[in-house]
């Protein structure tokens, strides 16, 4: 009996995991200026957090706020949890890019939400960049004063 093996008499059936977390709805990425916003939108009841962290404590100015809940507003969706991480830039910048992170999100759900957030501006990008410092010069612009003597 040595040489034998043992097999099982009956497959054992796969065990479904159950998971806490909820299955992200959408994602969407968003830029401006320097910052980058991953934004992930998953079913809930309307919390928004920013690098784990609530929505109101993150920016402390209401525009700032007013900015990331405007692509929600603006397609009535009240029943999803945004959960966002952003780096780079300032706080502006920021909000800017998270706003259009979960309009990028939004769009891909419906095309009617879609066309809404393209005519409100949220979908297309923000070009405007940092200009680069020069050499031979005190930054981008100014120059180094000139003496005659």
């Amino acid at each position: 009996m040595s040489g034998e093996t043992q097999q099982p008499t009956q497959a054992e059936p796969a065990v479904a995991k159950t998971t806490t977390s909820k299955k992200p709805l959408n994602w969407g990425t968003g830029r401006r200026r320097e910052a980058v916003a991953r934004v992930r939108l998953v079913p809930g009841t309307g919390k928004i957090m920013v690098n784990k962290r609530e929505l109101d404590s993150y920016f402390p100015r209401e525009s700032d706020r007013i900015a990331v809940r405007s692509p929600l507003l603006l397609v009535e969706e009240n029943s999803v949890d945004v959960h966002a991480n952003v780096g780079g830039g300032g706080l502006s910048g920021q909000s800017g890019a998270i706003l259009m992170g979960i309009a990028r999100a939004l769009s891909t759900t419906s095309e009617v939400h879609r066309l809404a957030l393209r005519k409100a501006g949220m979908l297309t990008r923000d070009p405007r960049m940092k200009e680069r410092k020069k050499y031979g010069q005190k930054g981008a612009r100014k120059r180094f004063q000139w003496t005659k003597r």
